[in-house]
């Protein structure tokens, strides 16, 4: 276009020739139309890219995140890992739309521009020379610097969204606590820290614009400066000079394009790493390994070899030579203070985390043998925090089973004495449930809990402290229905209420990590002082009440 425009200078305007400017004016607006294409399509096509590959790379670190462990999850805060899902991954998005744009466009017009240049006037060009190692100087040290102050950012991004989280997940505890102010304060904090550190990188990208322009009109003065010298010894054309000068601008603008892509990709290149972070963890539990692949859980008994076990890389176990068996059908009850290492007993046998030491059986098999979809399908667990998922009641009941009929899912609920107060509702099982239940109690929420365990059918099923929402009467109602309904399903129950496991065929007393008691509820009482202690203050307390 600037040779164009030069022609048009000194072969038509200087000469008067008006059909010499109409044709190359025709040949201008055919060279924009064909910009105009080429500018459309490229950005089309690179945002279409770049929009695909942040859906597939969140699909691939989703994913991931499925396969983690509970240990490895703990690794990352759940704040992080969303921020890393999408605050991250949009700005790689962003850099790869830049790229495509610009990482093709600037170079070709560098050097078309250049080559343009140099065919005009080859001693004038020598100006570039000397700018281009002034501008790329300033651009790696402004990326240098910027690095460190992206990758601080994206971590201050995460508190923040950590605190937004908790915030919105415990609301409840707040006004109770009537902690908003302090709330407020917390965020407020993380929100300042966040733009301090936010400004403090966008300080380097403020200035790279500045000194671009700056380098650029500095440039243009000396090329106007110096070719208006060849202009007036004439050895050059003003169109020459005008087209020359064009050409400069654009030399300058491509590298200001290469610039702001390199600030954009060092923004990425910190969001790339916290990705790759996700991506190269490796699962601590998995069935790679598993000798039994295959094999399903049929019988339901369990049995404990002298396990232990530590969170993390921690020296001290939580459990501590743990030996016990639960036959099919069995009813086995643990009781024990809080603390005591009772939850953290039952997630192993699902491999929510593996043993530190010794063995866990499951049909006399290693549970590190089975693949994880067959041995927790045939684990039904009622956690101790309950959750229930945004939808309706039935949706969330078809968790435990997801072809189940209309009958099976009645019949789940009324097992876990559900179906009356569901029923109760307007719209019955299709009743809309709120972010984790909120719009049911929290005995309700346990029932359903329930319920969604009982569909399963499982033949192992870990109630972990799973009825103390619920009355001792409609938790009478839930233990017949184990007794009638699970004669063959192993029931592992932990409860803070002796009521609750007194029915047991056996009885485990947890304390500080170790067995301390084993047996009924009559050779408990009569020989171990610990469930006595706990039996005792339990019932005095009761009978006060």
């Amino acid at each position: 276009m600037p040779k164009l425009i030069s022609l048009i200078i000194d072969g038509g305007i200087d000469a008067g020739n008006v059909n010499y400017i109409i044709k190359v004016g025709l040949s201008m607006v055919g060279v924009a139309l064909m910009m105009m294409a080429g500018g459309v399509l490229g950005n089309y096509f690179a945002v279409r890219a770049s929009i695909g590959f942040s859906s597939d790379l969140r699909g691939d670190l989703f994913r991931k995140v499925q396969t983690f462990s509970f240990k490895n999850i703990d690794r990352f805060s759940t704040a992080s890992l969303v921020t890393r899902l999408t605050n991250d991954i949009t700005q790689m998005q962003n850099v790869i739309r830049m790229s495509l744009v610009m990482l093709l466009r600037a170079p070709g017009m560098l050097i078309g521009a250049l080559i343009m240049a140099i065919s005009i006037n080859a001693r004038l060009a020598a100006v570039i020379a000397i700018i281009i190692p002034i501008l790329s100087a300033c651009i790696i040290t402004i990326m240098v610097k910027a690095f460190p102050r992206f990758n601080v950012m994206q971590k201050k991004l995460d508190k923040l969204n950590r605190d937004i989280q908790e915030n919105l997940t415990n609301v409840r505890v707040v006004k109770s606590f009537v902690r908003t102010e302090h709330e407020k304060e917390k965020f407020n904090t993380s929100n300042r820290d966040l733009r301090d550190n936010t400004l403090r990188a966008m300080y380097l990208v403020i200035k790279n614009g500045p000194v671009m322009t700056l380098m650029m009109n500095i440039t243009t003065i000396a090329v106007v400066w110096y070719g208006g010298n060849f202009v007036v010894a004439g050895s050059m054309n003003i169109g020459e000079l005008t087209a020359f000068t064009t050409y400069i601008v654009q030399i300058l603008m491509s590298l200001m394009m290469v610039s702001m892509i390199i600030l954009q990709a060092s923004r990425a290149l910190a969001s790339s790493r916290r990705i790759k972070e996700v991506l190269n963890e490796i699962p601590d539990i998995d069935d790679s390994n598993a000798a039994c692949k295959e094999k399903t859980v049929e019988q339901g008994r369990v049995e404990f070899k002298d396990v232990c076990f530590a969170y993390g890389d921690g020296a001290n176990n939580v459990l501590e030579n743990i030996s016990f068996v639960a036959n099919p059908g069995e009813t086995l009850g643990i009781v024990g203070a809080t603390g005591s290492g009772k939850t953290s007993l039952v997630q192993l046998i699902a491999r929510l985390y593996d043993v530190t030491s010794g063995q866990i059986l499951v049909d006399s098999v290693d549970v590190r043998d089975y693949s994880l979809y067959n041995l927790r399908e045939g684990v039904g667990m009622v956690l101790q925090k309950n959750t229930l998922f945004s939808g309706t009641i039935d949706e969330n009941l078809h968790w435990g089973k997801e072809d189940a009929t209309d009958e099976e899912i009645a019949d789940a609920a009324k097992n876990a004495q559900a179906h009356g107060f569901v029923t109760s509702f307007t719209d019955g099982y299709n009743t809309e449930l709120g972010q984790g239940g909120v719009n049911v109690s929290g005995g309700q929420k346990q029932r359903l809990c329930i319920a969604r365990a009982l569909i399963k059918n499982p033949r192992i099923l870990i109630l972990d402290d799973s009825t103390s929402a619920v009355d001792t009467a409609t938790e009478a109602k839930i233990r017949d229905t184990f007794s009638n309904q699970l004669g063959t399903t192993t029931k592992i129950i932990i409860a803070q209420r002796i009521s609750s496991v007194m029915d047991a065929d056996k009885i485990l007393v947890i304390d500080d990590g170790k067995i301390v008691g084993s047996g009924t509820h009559a050779e408990l009482l009569k020989d171990n002082e610990a469930y006595r202690e706990i039996y005792y203050s339990q019932r005095d307390k009761e009978a006060n009440e």
